[in-house]
């Protein structure tokens, strides 16, 4: 896989293992990632976890650094997308300049990764997602079926291009099936 590029959208909150295991992933099968957030800045992840609540709780986890912002990047220079979960994608899909970078992987059939509570950027391409065919985290079963999708319940699913996950347990099997997408 060397001389691949992927990039990684997300911003503050951002869910500490959806980006550092696919970040980390990909650096260790020589593909080149880069990650984007609505401004170049030294982003605070949160860690989610599973207890006895009704929900998920969540704390403050480590520190990473976007290498970029959404307005500097030129789609046509990666070969796939990944987008993580957390409480960042409620707010990057408000950003103009997203919009544009996401529909191009669909466009183009590149392979797209979209794990956890990712659905709510997808909102935003909705007309490239209609019949399709995704899972996320059950609370975002509401935004897949609202963009046109189906909801899948089971944690991993593969629809074409299209990589989705229920959350960061899935992470192994999620970027199995993502690498071998981007391999191809």
């Amino acid at each position: 896989m060397a001389n691949k590029k992927v990039l990684i959208v997300t911003g503050d909150a951002v869910e500490a293992l959806e980006i550092y295991y696919p970040y980390y992933r990909l650096l260790e099968e020589n593909v080149e990632a880069v990650i984007a957030a609505p401004s170049e800045k030294t982003l605070h992840t949160v860690v989610h976890d599973f207890t006895d609540w009704d929900t998920y709780t969540e704390k403050p986890g480590y520190l990473i650094q976007a290498h970029t912002s959404f307005d500097k990047v030129n789609p046509a220079d990666y070969d796939g997308l990944i987008i993580p979960g957390g409480r960042a994608p409620e707010y990057i899909r408000l950003n103009p300049a997203l919009g544009p970078i996401v529909r191009h992987f669909f466009v183009e059939n590149k392979p797209v990764g979209a794990i956890c509570h990712a659905a709510q950027v997808l909102e935003i391409v909705r007309d490239v997602l209609q019949g399709r065919s995704m899972t996320a985290y059950v609370a975002c079963r509401p935004t897949v079926e609202s963009i046109g999708c189906t909801y899948v319940t089971d944690t991993l699913h593969v629809d074409g291009n299209l990589v989705s996950g229920h959350a960061w347990p899935d992470l192994p099997g999620f970027m199995r099936e993502f690498l071998k997408l981007l391999n191809r």
